[in-house]
């Protein structure tokens, strides 16, 4: 078997469109009341530049802490969060469109390990956490 190696780190990139104006699609990932309805159960606070935040999925026993490291009201939301293998970045881009409608791109970088461990991290990164999270935010939200 011939052995394949990366040339450089993977970023897990994705996106979808979703019928609301740029400042609602913002509003639900940046204040936890609305966040809790398509994502974690729950949030300590509202995302706000240099802040930590803690966000918990009970069903999961899972907690973890985010740092909120840019905010770009109703633009982009960059934050920092413990990843697969140590800390991630986390960039939301909100492009708001003609028709009142929003692309929300996700990109998320600062993946560590060997070439197939990265490649699961990017794997499940992309098909269960940030599609599957647009698609539900797509579905209860954007109505």
């Amino acid at each position: 078997m011939e052995t394949l190696q990366l040339t450089q780190v993977p970023v897990m990139n994705t996106g979808m469109l979703i019928r609301k104006p740029a400042a609602d699609v913002f509003e639900a990932f940046v204040n936890p009341e609305i966040t809790t309805q398509f994502w974690f159960t729950k949030g300590s606070g509202r995302l706000e530049a240099g802040r930590q935040v803690q966000w918990e999925w009970e069903m999961y026993d899972i907690s973890i802490q985010v740092t909120a490291r840019t905010i770009e009201p109703h633009k982009r939301i960059v934050i920092e969060w413990p990843g697969y293998s140590g800390a991630s970045t986390v960039e939301w881009l909100f492009e708001a469109q003609q028709d009142g409608t929003t692309f929300v791109s996700i990109t998320e970088s600062g993946f560590a390990g060997d070439g197939d461990s990265l490649v699961t991290q990017v794997t499940i990164c992309s098909t269960w956490a940030w599609d599957k999270r647009l698609t539900v935010i797509s579905v209860r939200y954007d109505r």
